[in-house]
């Protein structure tokens, strides 16, 4: 596929990364020439320097044949009339538009056809406040993500010594937690992944274990490898920037919420915006002095939010051994998140990994209606509908051990009853069935099939179980 991805910051720049690593024409425009040729020197791509809303400049980086334009330039305004200019002059397929402005929604008229002719807009600040409220329900997670309108969770959990299904086989499951379904789709351990999970593969103190299951079952999930986790109450932000003031929104109607923010000014606008249960403090989130005046011991849940990689970092280190009992880290750079991840340091999130899903969900082949990064991108996540039939394609009507996956590669779970027999979405009415998928289960057409995906190279081949041959129409 040819791409266009204009701006080479943070999210352009891991997009790039991610797209070109996929075999993908990758352009980028940017109207820096040092980050350009820097990011030429690193990865496989096409540099042009220029304005992205001018239309000479986009006709000379290629756009007349582009498959799709990825707008994540720093405003707003210039992603949204790039995306006009595309689809109106050039006839671009496909434009997606970073939007942080919440007064752009994907339903908005001023997005369509007759408006900026946006197809998808991605938010990296929106994607992360959603991610770490998951976490913060279920502060026994590394990872929450959902499938098939969230009827499905693939769940990433260190698993501890005392739970249920620690130090014993994947065989011994069914017996041990019975009123659970679930699927074990991978486990890492010592970071790296076991290649072949079988009956007898054991599940040992500190391995990194995913698991796909009914969203109504994460809990007992989570208590079947790791004792309960303390319910979170108390949270602490570092940063009170656009993440921060986000994330205090939407969870202080139900969580006691301290932001830390050096800058005063910025405090007073925090002040302004927050409700008066949401306590603003102008201050340095490394300082022990002041979080130990905070009672930083007694926080659930402490988050460097800043737009400093560093100072999220040894805030983190700092507040954990003040006493928080869990601490969270934003982290663009991807060396550092490799770093810190599953140290003192629980969690480490890249804003920039958090949208690469939304993305990619355009770029895979076939009809794919979600995709998750996991593993800062090493491995991936994704849902796909089953269409036509046994004869026009290889996943219709066959038992998943006639299917012939890639090695490694696991469907942890169906979920039937989304579409009708005619392919279109059921009504309101539908009861979907979500099914623990097992070597025997049959594929029915229509069916959402959620896949597990070691390698981004084996994801090629598994698009192809999914596509359905010419004679399909």
């Amino acid at each position: 596929m040819k791409i266009m991805i204009l701006g080479a910051g943070r999210v352009g720049e891991s997009v790039a990364e991610s797209l070109v690593s996929e075999r993908n024409d990758i352009t980028v425009v940017d109207t820096d020439p040092v980050r350009l040729r820097l990011l030429q020197d690193r990865l496989d791509l096409r540099g042009v320097v220029g304005n992205g809303i001018q239309p000479s400049v986009l006709r000379d980086a290629g756009i007349a044949d582009t498959d799709m334009l990825i707008a994540c330039a720093p405003q707003d305004e210039t992603n949204l009339v790039a995306c006009k200019v595309a689809k109106q002059q050039f006839g671009v397929p496909t434009a997606i538009a970073r939007v942080r402005s919440p007064e752009f929604q994907d339903d908005s008229p001023l997005l369509g056809r007759e408006g900026f002719a946006v197809d998808k807009v991605i938010c990296p600040e929106q994607s992360v406040t959603a991610y770490v409220r998951k976490l913060i329900r279920y502060p026994e997670a590394l990872q929450v993500l959902e499938f098939a309108q969230g009827l499905v969770s693939l769940i990433a959990v260190r698993a501890v010594a005392g739970g249920p299904l620690v130090r014993h086989s994947l065989a011994e499951i069914p017996s041990l937690v019975p009123g659970v379904q679930m699927r074990i789709v991978a486990i890492y351990r010592l970071d790296k992944a076991l290649t072949d999970l079988v009956g007898s593969t054991r599940i040992e103190p500190g391995d990194e274990v995913f698991v796909l299951a009914a969203t109504a079952q994460i809990r007992g999930v989570l208590e079947a490898l790791r004792e309960r986790a303390q319910a979170v109450r108390r949270v602490m932000l570092a940063g009170g920037g656009k993440v921060g003031l986000r994330l205090a929104r939407e969870i202080h109607a139900d969580y006691q919420v301290k932001i830390i923010e050096p800058g005063r000014a910025r405090c007073e606008y925090l002040a302004t915006q927050l409700p008066a249960d949401v306590l603003v403090l102008e201050g340095d989130a490394t300082d022990a002095d002041l979080l130990g005046d905070e009672n930083i011991d007694e926080m659930d849940l402490f988050l460097g939010l800043t737009s400093d990689d560093e100072d999220n970092i040894m805030s983190c280190l700092l507040a954990k051994r003040l006493g928080a009992r869990r601490v969270l880290a934003l982290i663009n750079r991807r060396a550092y998140a490799e770093l810190v991840q599953g140290t003192q340091i629980d969690i480490a999130i890249s804003p920039s990994h958090a949208v690469l899903g939304e993305l990619l969900a355009y770029v895979r082949r076939g009809d794919v209606e979600a995709v998750h990064s996991l593993r800062r991108g090493a491995a991936e996540a994704l849902e796909a509908i089953v269409r036509g039939d046994r004869k026009t394609c290889r996943m219709a009507g066959r038992r998943l051990d006639e299917v012939g996956l890639p090695p490694g590669t696991q469907v942890g779970a169906i979920v039937r009853g989304l579409h009708r027999g005619d392919g279109s979405e059921a009504g309101a009415e539908a009861r979907p069935e979500v099914i623990i998928a097992h070597h025997d289960t049959v594929i029915q057409p229509n069916d959402h099939v959620i896949v597990f995906v070691p390698h981004k190279r084996m994801v090629r081949q598994v698009e192809k179980l999914f596509q359905v041959s010419a004679t399909f129409f």
